[in-house]
């Protein structure tokens, strides 16, 4: 065990520490290429992130992300619940259905929605049978929204699923023997129980709904940048590293501190018990 162990650590260290320290350190250069015999320690760059333009994009980055955090919370939990109580394998047969389009490329699912929601798209094209629209669903932070919605929230079911799935069912039982209805066991046993769930989906949709930039570049036609859009063009385009660079370290110290929050909310929360307990 301790040679696999071993062989993760190395891993780890090689593709995910050593990159996040790299990038830490190209932030505080003050030349902005990628060339570290230019490097001078500088503070600039993130001065110039927390100018006006930058706060705005980040703010709208922000919003979107909590928009469409929310909606898939709205949307995942009741679905997560009603899978989780059916029958083995038809939880299993509707949990597939939520998985295959995640093993669909991500740049199609997005581009797919551009079919949908063009003015000469499907959504359109059933609206004029009817004698309405054409409408104009696309190149602006409605279609951002919905591209977020969609392509995230599996990542909500699924955390919720599993909690929802291992939760011991005699709570339930006891709270029925004392006389709770449905909606009183729901609030007081269920939804408590569930909350790690909730909040494992809360991150893994927030997280890449902040950084996204495929998303708003393609839904949004590069009218609507978000934070993700100018960490790509700082790369691939501009070549200012250091400034890319410190982006990505403001959007990782926000991260870190909400991973803080949820974890001293889940150390206040009342332990639960589980099946397997």
């Amino acid at each position: 065990m301790r040679r696999y162990a071993s062989a993760y650590i190395f891993w780890a260290i090689l593709f995910i520490v050593l990159p996040l320290i790299l990038v830490v350190i190209m932030s505080f250069n003050g030349a902005g290429n990628m060339n570290m015999g230019d490097y001078r320690f500088s503070t600039e760059q993130f001065a110039r992130f927390f100018q006006p333009l930058y706060l705005r994009i980040l703010w709208r980055s922000v919003v979107l992300a909590t928009l469409s955090t929310a909606a898939c919370l709205l949307v995942g939990y009741p679905a997560a619940y009603a899978i989780s109580s059916t029958k083995p394998k038809t939880s299993s047969m509707l949990i597939l259905l939520f998985v295959i389009p995640m093993w669909m490329n991500f740049l199609l699912r997005t581009y797919a929605w551009i079919t949908l929601l063009g003015r000469n798209g499907v959504l359109n094209k059933a609206f004029h049978l009817i004698g309405l629209g054409p409408f104009d669903m696309m190149y602006n932070q409605g279609a951002i929204l919905m591209g977020m919605i969609y392509n995230f929230l599996p990542f909500m079911v699924l955390p919720i699923y599993t909690i929802l799935q291992k939760m011991d069912r005699s709570y339930l039982e006891a709270a029925q023997d004392l006389g709770a209805s449905p909606a009183t066991a729901f609030l007081k046993v269920t939804l408590p129980l569930s909350l790690p769930g909730i909040y494992s989906g809360i991150l893994m949709c927030f997280i890449p709904a902040l950084s996204t930039f495929v998303i708003s570049s393609l839904l949004g036609g590069n009218k609507y940048y978000l934070v993700g859009n100018i960490i790509e063009q700082q790369f691939r385009l501009t070549g200012n590293w250091a400034f890319g660079s410190a982006i990505a370290v403001v959007l990782i110290v926000i991260l870190i501190v909400m991973l803080f929050v949820f974890r001293l909310v889940g150390e206040k929360r009342p332990k639960g018990g589980s099946r397997g307990k």
